[in-house]
């Protein structure tokens, strides 16, 4: 299934959640947050969240610096 994320297409197999998204993204364990057609997804439901076929994602990393 296709999915965008960043407004990037990505294929990804059905059933996967955010979390899964996340681990093949290697993205880090802290400092990312997750928007799923806009509305913020709390890390507590990235497990249980399962992504469809058109899902828009923004993923947001937290920087340093000033």
């Amino acid at each position: 299934m296709k999915i965008l994320v960043n407004n990037k297409e990505t294929e990804l197999t059905e059933g996967n959640t955010i979390a899964d998204l996340t681990r093949q993204l290697e993205l880090p364990a802290q400092g990312v947050a997750v928007a799923l057609h806009n509305r913020m997804v709390p890390r507590t439901q990235w497990e249980e969240q399962t992504l469809k076929e058109g899902d828009s994602l923004v993923i947001i990393k937290a920087a340093c610096g000033g």
